[in-house]
């Protein structure tokens, strides 16, 4: 679906993280709408190393670009070398999506580097160029703040949602010495759907419960799930809050979510009418002692700012996402 009516032609686009999960929809999104824009994606792309969790430190993945025909580069955004680069090349919008996104890593100085260092310099180059700069925020800055959660509200429980704050506030700073420029950060909620395969074990439990079932196992869900609330949100939802932010002029921080909290059990619910299987559900206990029961995002400023407005149910979004999960299952897991 196309988002804005707005004329691309020679516009030129940035997306870091371009290879990832959202960055690469967004970069099929202009190619399919707005064909003649001129689209860079920037990725760091994965390589076999891992943090001390044991997760990879990059997901970008070029299978997630497949059919794409715009500029692709390898690139680290804490490369002062990569940045030089970018900041010749006279940008109208930055999609920035590069980050570490995983919320385990106790690596502090790393995350600090790579979300909060790399933000202000690619800020820096937004400045520069009069380029829209557009930003993933995150939910996490909000920890165990009740819901519905609100902008202002932050209580960050880790140090990526810590870090995603931090960014928050160097966008606000930035907002009031240049009024003239767009700054938009997306606070998102639960994201699932296509091209996050290659996220690993931090793929949305959508994707996980759907393998498992595929498999022909029962869903492994936590005791009580169906009292365990989160704000799930398709992907196509996520794309049209970034593309309505690129032509919006008020700037702000805001969440992107469906403002409708909906249970992991619901979720193992769906898959299995959609699959058209009942194979029961396996519980288990919960290991995790600080553990978020309810999270549901306040969009109402998303609406009025952005003109944004959730089109996809978890019923919806999930029927739109099962040929996904069953090609994925049978292509890459089985």
């Amino acid at each position: 679906m196309k988002y804005i009516n707005d004329d691309l032609t020679d516009k030129k686009i940035l997306i870091t993280g371009g290879a990832g999960f959202i960055g690469s929809n967004l970069a099929f999104y202009f190619q399919e709408n707005h064909p003649q824009a001129k689209v860079v994606v920037l990725d760091i792309f994965r390589t076999e190393e891992t943090f001390s969790n044991g997760n990879l430190k990059s997901f970008g993945h070029f299978k997630n670009l497949f059919g794409f025909k715009g500029e692709v580069r390898q690139g680290d955004i804490n490369d002062p070398a990569v940045l030089e680069i970018l900041a010749g090349e006279g940008y109208d919008y930055i999609f920035h999506e590069a980050a570490i996104s995983d919320t385990t890593v106790l690596d502090q100085a790393i995350m600090i580097e790579t979300n909060v260092n790399a933000f202000k310099a690619l800020l820096d180059i937004a400045i520069d160029s009069n380029a829209a700069m557009i930003y993933a925020s995150s939910a996490a800055t909000y920890g165990n703040a009740p819901s519905p959660q609100t902008v202002g509200q932050e209580a960050p429980e880790n140090v990526y949602g810590f870090s995603k704050l931090m960014m928050d506030n160097i966008a606000y700073e930035t907002m009031q010495r240049h009024p003239g420029l767009t700054i938009i950060g997306l606070r998102y909620f639960n994201v699932y759907g296509a091209r996050e395969y290659y996220k690993n074990t931090t793929a949305s439990m959508v994707l996980q419960f759907g393998h498992q079932i595929l498999k022909g196992n029962a869903p492994r869900l936590f005791e009580g799930s169906d009292k365990i609330l989160r704000d799930f949100i398709y992907i196509e939802d996520v794309i049209q809050a970034n593309v309505k932010a690129m032509v919006s002029p008020n700037s702000g921080v805001y969440n992107v979510g469906t403002a409708n909290a909906r249970s992991f059990q619901d979720i193992a619910d769906i898959l299995q009418h959609e699959i058209g299987v009942d194979y029961g559900n396996e519980y288990i206990k919960n290991p995790y002692t600080a553990y978020q029961t309810f999270t549901q995002a306040d969009i109402t400023t998303t609406q009025q700012a952005l003109g944004y407005a959730p089109g996809y149910t978890l019923e919806e979004g999930i029927a739109a996402y099962i040929e996904e999960i069953k090609h994925l299952y049978e292509s890459e897991v089985k």
